[in-house]
Parts: structure tokens; C-alpha cells; sequence
């Protein structure tokens, strides 16, 4: 028993170290890449290239199915889907899923280029105004900000006029904790719309982590006059009820969760939360 024990784990070991896919990134760490998705329970393993379309975002270009022989070498399989379409897209959204790259010394295996012919058609734009708007915004929603920024701020120096421009690099900032200059892009993001409510929330919540509470506080009473977005005012409570919570102001946390709460149409995260804080505060 104990022989067969050892033989198994040597041959899952083997198997193992033949293979030279490593599933250790997410969908956006393989822009412009060739990918694979972990294997199904056929032992095939699904592979494309992924890429952004300036009209559809992130997608996944479907390549075909291969298989990893005893040598580690990878076998493409044909199948009726492969033969059927010559592009099969599929747009990839935020999701926790892990995938691998494809090494490129495995390329010729499956009888691909680094670059796929086609790709040329959606770099053509890479370098106007929505193509880099578009790869911030994507890229942010990733919370790939450092590179974001990357695309926001070569905007930002040929049309900083571009609409959602200064709040988009204000999300990048703000996540990067860099509130300094989050607070100057929003500030001039109301300057150009002071009733933006999207712009006003971003600027409170940078104020509350910058605490400058009572420069967020006067935001706050701006959005409940000009605001139609009661979740963007909420969020804006909330945050400020958090605040209070971790400096134990009792009076103040309670104030700002009531305010926070008027604000719901029906219980929500927010309700669920504060509920939370109002018992860890009780302790």
C-alpha cells in the first residue's frame, strides 16, 4: 500500500513538472497575450488571446483546445467549434478567475504568432482620445491603477477637457492613496460641472481619507441639494459614519448613521454595515 502511495504521488509529481503553465494571473495581467484556462475534466485545455476593443472592452478571442502529452509538449485538438468559426469572441468582465499565460517557446506547438494578424485592426486607435479614456477606465475597474494612469494622464495632456476624464484619474489617485492629487483633478472637475454628483461624492470620500472632515461635510450638504442620486449621497454618509467609527465618536458615528440610513429606499449593504459598527461599538 505504502509502495503504490509513493508510485501515485510520483507520477502526479511527474505530470506536474511537465507542465509549463503557471495559473497565477487574472484576466487583465494578459492583455495582448496569448492564455489558457485551467484544464477541464477531458484534460483539454481552452486557450485564445486576449485584447481590448475600444467598442467592447476587454475580450477573449477564442484559438482553440490542445492537450499536454507525456514530453510536456502541447497537442491541438480539432474540434467542430474551431472549425466552425474563425473568430469566437467573448467579452471578459471583472471576475476572480485565474488563468495562465502561454510561454512562448510553446507557440509554434500551437502554430500561432506572438501577435495575431488581426490585432493590427484594434491598434490602429490605440492613441486617440476614447482608446486611452477607454483602457483607464477598463484598466481601473481592475484596480490596475498605476497603469490606468498610464492612459488618463497621456489624455489628460492632449484634451483635458475629455467628459469623466478628471474623475476617472481621481478613482486612480484615490486607490493609489495619492489623495493629493485626486483633490486637485476633482476640484476641477466641479469647477467645469459643480452639480456632477459622481465628481462631488469622489471629492468627499477623498476629503475623508485626506480628513479634512469638514471640507467632506460641506460637500455632503451640496449633494443633498443638488443630487438625484440617493446612493451617491449615502455612500457619502456612510463614509462619513466609518470615519467616526474607527476614531470611537460615538455622538458623531451615530449622527452620520442616521443620515446615512434616511437615504434607503430598502435595506442595503450600507444598512448592513452600519448595523455591524453600531454592535462592535457597543461592545
Amino acid at each position: 500500500m505504502k509502495n503504490t502511495y509513493i508510485f501515485l504521488l510520483f507520477f502526479a509529481l511527474n505530470i506536474f513538472a511537465q507542465s509549463p503553465l503557471k495559473f497565477d494571473k487574472n484576466y487583465i495581467k494578459c492583455v495582448d497575450k496569448w492564455m489558457v484556462f485551467p484544464m477541464n475534466k477531458d484534460s483539454v485545455y481552452t486557450y485564445g488571446f486576449i485584447y481590448i476593443d475600444n467598442a467592447a472592452g476587454l475580450t477573449f478571442n477564442y484559438g482553440g483546445e490542445f492537450k499536454i502529452n507525456k514530453n510536456g509538449d502541447f497537442v491541438t485538438i480539432e474540434n467542430k467549434l474551431a472549425k466552425e468559426s474563425t473568430s469566437l469572441k467573448m467579452r471578459l468582465d471583472v471576475s476572480r478567475n485565474i488563468i495562465a499565460e502561454i510561454p512562448e517557446d510553446k507557440f509554434k506547438e500551437l502554430n500561432v504568432n506572438k501577435y495575431p494578424d488581426w490585432l493590427e485592426i484594434y491598434k490602429r486607435d490605440d492613441n486617440t482620445d476614447s482608446s486611452l479614456f477607454n483602457r483607464g477606465f477598463i484598466f481601473n475597474a481592475w484596480n490596475e491603477c498605476e497603469t490606468a494612469l498610464i492612459y488618463l494622464e497621456k489624455l489628460e495632456k492632449t484634451n483635458s477637457d475629455y467628459e469623466g476624464l478628471f474623475a476617472e484619474m481621481a478613482f486612480s489617485y484615490n486607490h493609489l492613496e495619492q489623495y493629493d492629487k485626486a483633490e486637485i483633478v476633482l476640484q476641477r472637475a466641479v469647477k467645469k460641472d459643480p452639480k456632477d454628483c459622481y465628481t462631488l461624492k469622489e471629492l468627499a470620500y477623498t476629503y475623508k481619507n485626506s480628513e479634512k472632515i469638514d471640507k467632506n461635510i460641506e460637500v455632503y450638504n451640496k449633494m443633498v441639494k443638488v443630487c438625484k442620486q440617493k446612493n451617491f449621497i449615502q455612500e457619502t454618509a456612510f463614509n462619513l459614519a466609518h470615519y467616526y467609527f474607527f476614531k470611537k465618536d460615538k455622538n458623531n458615528f451615530y449622527k452620520w448613521k442616521d443620515e446615512a440610513k434616511k437615504w434607503s429606499e430598502t435595506k442595503n449593504i450600507y444598512d448592513n454595515y452600519l448595523d455591524q459598527m453600531t454592535t462592535e461599538l457597543e461592545k
